[in-house]
Parts: structure tokens; sequence; C-alpha cells
């Protein structure tokens, strides 16, 4: 497929895009900075513009791409990662600004230029516990896609507006619009660096409701999403399968979910954010777990 995807130089797209160069797809990179990547092409523009935003949709990627003769190609999907990716980066108001206007000209310029297929990065702070003040707990565990998002903070509250415009084209376009409710992205390297400090203290991942998305099985939930059409509008949880502390499940809900209502029962190490959904609907299967990094294998 040729594929443009935006914010393709940060943590989570600079995994994510060679995973989908592995695959045999075609990568133009929108980002305010290019990534030095082998069979990447790159372009400069800012998702807040929105004639930036309608220019790329409807642009060569290359200058190969003018040998043909045969017009300029169209783009077969679009992956919408760029953001300002939290809380405390910007000003809270730039933050919102920058998040809803650059998803809504992303995804307008996307349809606008025929493109049946954008997939957006939304986030685990949608639930309201990642930057809450003081702490709130879920409604229920494990947390699935029903479960209330009404967050208190800037960057989630953008995430959610963008939710609400992704689902508003889709209804009006009839594409296919995924929105991905990403968890904690961890790369590789970061498994030595402080997952040893996670089994000290647990308290550290309370945030992220004890999960997490390694950037490379981020990678193929995009590619799952690619290859999956006609489901309309969805949001999917992505994490993997197991959480992130050398504690059972059971034991982190006797010690921080006692007066949570839980669902269903759950495995000896299963994630709080539930990924059914994702592996049910477009066959999302996480390949890589922490405690095969650093040897751990759970109490």
């Amino acid at each position: 497929m040729r594929i443009l995807f935006t914010g393709g130089t940060g943590k989570a797209g600079r995994h994510v895009i060679p995973y989908l160069l592995a695959q045999g797809h075609q990568v133009l990179n929108v980002d305010l900075v290019p990534f030095d990547h082998p069979g990447v092409d790159n372009r400069i523009a800012d998702i807040s513009d929105a004639g930036q935003m309608a220019d790329v949709m409807q642009s060569y990627a290359n200058l190969a791409e003018l040998d043909a003769g045969t017009g300029m190609p169209r783009f077969d999907a679009v992956v919408h990662f760029a953001a300002i990716p939290r809380i405390l980066l910007r000003s809270d108001n730039e933050a919102f600004r920058i998040n809803t206007i650059g998803t809504y000209n992303v995804i307008d310029a996307a349809l606008k230029a025929g493109i049946r297929k954008v997939i957006f990065a939304s986030s685990e702070t949608t639930y309201g516990i990642c930057f809450a003040d003081g702490e709130i707990k879920p409604d229920y565990i494990p947390i699935d896609e029903d479960h209330p998002t009404v967050p208190h903070d800037s960057y989630a509250m953008s995430k959610v507006c963008n939710e609400v415009t992704a689902r508003s084209f889709q209804a009006r376009s009839g594409a296919d619009v995924y929105g991905l409710r990403i968890n904690n992205v961890i790369e590789p390297d970061e498994y030595a660096q402080i997952f040893p400090d996670f089994i000290h203290d647990p308290d550290q991942r309370r945030r992220n409701i004890f999960a997490y998305i390694d950037a490379r099985d981020l990678g193929q939930m995009v590619e799952c999403c690619l290859q999956k059409d006609g489901l309309g509008y969805e949001v999917f949880n992505v994490a993997n399968d197991d959480h992130s502390v050398d504690l059972t499940t059971s034991d982190l809900i006797d010690r921080y979910y006692a007066d949570v209502p839980k669902t269903r029962e759950m495995g000896e190490n299963e994630t709080f954010f539930s990924n059914k959904k994702a592996r049910d609907m477009v066959g999302f299967a996480p390949q890589h777990s922490w405690r095969d990094q650093i040897g751990v294998t759970g109490k």
C-alpha cells in the first residue's frame, strides 16, 4: 500500500514505519522533523495548517513517481500519529489546539483526496486515569472500549474530541476510520532501562493502568487495521497481553483495585487494558513481552 504517515519521527512512529516497510508498504512520513531511515520518504509539513495537509494528501512522495508518466498516484491509507504527545510540553490550550485542529485537517484532507482508510492515534488517557489530579480508579476492570471517557486534562480532552471528529467524518463519508487507544509505548531498549524499577516500585505504573504496548506490536496493530476493511468507525484499545509489573493480576487487584467491580475472571498476568476487541475484530496478536526481554516470569 502507498501510505501517508503523520508523526513518523516520534517515539511510536519510528518503530511503526519500519514495521510497515517490512510488510512491503511504501511510506511517506509527514512531520516537522524528517525520519532518517532507509526507504522512507519525508515531507516537512504542519498538521495545524489545512492548506499544507491538503497539499501533501495529493502529492508525489518522491521523484521516482514522476517516471511512470501516469499522473499523481493516490494514497491507499493515512496513518495519523502526529500530535503534542502529552501534557506539560506546551501550554494546555496550545496542545489542545494543535491536536484537535491537526486531526480535523488530516482526516478532512484525506477524505477529500478520496482516501478510504484512515487510522489515527487516540490514547489510554481518554479514560481519565493517566493524567488525573490525584488518583482516579477505573469504573470496572478490565477496561474495555465501552468504559467512560471523561478526562480532566487538555491532552486527553483533545483525544476524546478527536474521536468525536473522526466518528463524524466517517458517518458523512462512509470510509473506514479506526482509532487506536494506545497505551504507554515501550521501545525495545527501554525494557532493560526502566522495567527493573517497576519490579521494585509498581506504583510507577498505576497511571498507565499497569499496561504497556511494545512499539513493534503497535506496528503489527497498524498493519492489522490496514488489512481489515469494512468496519466503518471503530476504536480499539492497544496493549500487550500482560501487565507491566512483577506481581500477579490478583495481587494487583488486592493492592489497587479491591473496591473496583470486576466484570470477569482474569488471567494470572493479564493486562487491565483489555485488547480483546482488537484481537477479535482485526486479528491483533502481540508478540513481545517485557518478561521475555529481562528474564522475569512473574510470581
